[in-house]
């Protein structure tokens, strides 16, 4: 079963996104390390940072186990303590949610891994294959040279429509 794996680097605050196969990631927790090669990612640690399971419910760093659960929360991951009246948002005070959410323990359930580059240099996004984009000339440049044309088109000559001719008897 693949996981969507977001791997996400707090100093340039980009992330990217991959499917991977990755079955040494179950039993993982919430704030483990682990090493960047099981990703394709040499030379880099990586640590869990959270997820969500094929319904979109959330893990929970605080919660032990692998299980679903209903908990009463007050603030934290899966929790919005904001009422909607008349299109109004208010925010209340002691406001307290029963909330469905997930352990901290990666299983077969979960479906996507959040996942944040603690140590490593380089390139990551040449290492998961995602080509850089391509940079425009800056001024002062000469812009790069295009490939030349191989075909062209040659307009031909419109015939003029010519109006039918009276047959004698009409």
């Amino acid at each position: 079963m693949a996981f969507k794996i977001v791997i996400s680097e707090p100093k340039s605050k980009k992330a990217w996104q991959i499917e991977k196969d990755v079955p040494l990631l179950n039993g993982k927790k919430i704030g483990e390390n682990f090493n960047g090669s099981l990703l394709g990612l040499n030379g880099f640690e990586l640590q869990v940072t959270g997820g969500s399971d094929k319904d979109g419910v959330p893990m929970r760093p605080d919660m032990e186990g692998s299980v679903r659960r209903k908990a009463l929360l007050t603030k934290g991951v899966g929790f919005r303590g904001i009422k909607i009246i008349r299109k109004k948002k208010f925010k209340r005070k002691g406001m307290k949610k029963r909330k469905l959410i997930r352990g901290n323990v990666i299983s077969e359930d979960i479906m996507q891994i959040n996942c944040k580059i603690v140590s490593g240099e380089g390139d990551v996004a040449a290492l998961l294959g995602f080509a850089p984009k391509e940079e425009a000339p800056k001024e002062g440049e000469a812009p790069k040279e295009e490939q030349p044309k191989t075909e062209e088109k040659q307009e031909q000559p419109k015939e003029e429509a010519k109006p039918e001719e009276k047959k004698d008897g009409e």
